[in-house]
């Protein structure tokens, strides 16, 4: 039996890096084999791409309503009862709105505006593999890791 420190398994933070480098993997590989079958160029990581001004008013109004979400909603469920929180004023939850909002604003304009038009289909194809990650994670209780 493994001794446990502070509720957390010795070997929770080796788990939890091994976890985070095969998501990576799995990211990076998708998005590598996707940009190069429909033949979108590759942007820089950690940065706002937006296709036009428009798109990044857009983008930076709802990164602002977003955060504020987050703000109020944690405010109310501190102020519930533990076991009682509403859903979808979770932080976690806001959050990840925010991305599925984000990545679908910028389908719609890449759609209306980029000049290739496969970067649309790349952007929806990256949603959708993200989602079936995502669900597939939270369903295998993350691939048997943490079980």
């Amino acid at each position: 039996m493994e001794m446990m420190f502070y509720g957390v398994e010795p070997s929770f933070w080796l788990k939890l890096l091994l976890l985070l480098v095969i998501i990576w993997l799995l990211l990076f590989s998708f998005n590598t084999i996707m940009r190069s079958l429909l033949k979108v160029e590759k942007t820089k990581m950690f940065s706002h791409n937006h296709v036009n001004f428009l798109h990044k008013k857009i983008d930076w109004t709802l990164r602002i309503i977003f955060i504020v979400a987050i703000i109020v909603g944690s405010i109310i469920n501190i102020l519930r009862d533990p076991l009682d929180s509403i859903l979808f004023l979770e932080p976690y939850f806001i959050a990840f709105s925010l991305i599925y909002v984000t990545e679908i604003v910028r389908a719609v304009m890449e759609w209306m505006y980029a000049k290739n038009r496969n970067a649309p289909v790349f952007t929806i194809t990256q949603l959708m593999f993200l989602t079936v990650l995502l669900l597939s994670l939270y369903y295998t209780n993350f691939f048997g890791f943490f079980g």
